[in-house]
């Protein structure tokens, strides 16, 4: 379990910084420049996630992977938001993040 979670986090930060670090880092160059620099970074996002939902399937179900990873996902982001693009949350990503909270609880329900 441990282990799936881990690639997973590690996974999101890649994939995170390639969807949506360009917009930061990127800002001044042509758009194939920042294409070509995500895809760069989404293939280790893809070392790490491949991985982590093997190794997790057995433990988890398939719904359950994925909950998680929408968990992480958020986690990661909220993160990447504040610390990297300097951008504050509002009270409706904490409404939406309850809502996963939510999802959560309905996944891992017996």
């Amino acid at each position: 379990m441990f282990k799936t979670i881990s690639l997973l986090v590690l996974s999101n930060i890649f994939m995170t910084y390639a969807w949506y670090g360009h917009l930061k880092t990127l800002a001044g160059k042509p758009i194939w420049i920042a294409i070509a620099i995500s895809w760069g970074v989404a293939l280790f996002e893809y070392c790490f996630q491949v991985p982590a939902n093997r190794i997790g399937y057995g433990y988890f179900t398939l719904a359950q992977l994925k909950i998680i990873q929408e968990v992480v996902t958020m986690v990661v982001f909220s993160l990447f938001t504040i610390f990297f693009m300097k951008e504050p949350l509002n009270r409706n990503f904490v409404y939406a993040s309850l809502c996963l909270v939510g999802a959560v609880y309905f996944i891992f329900r017996k």
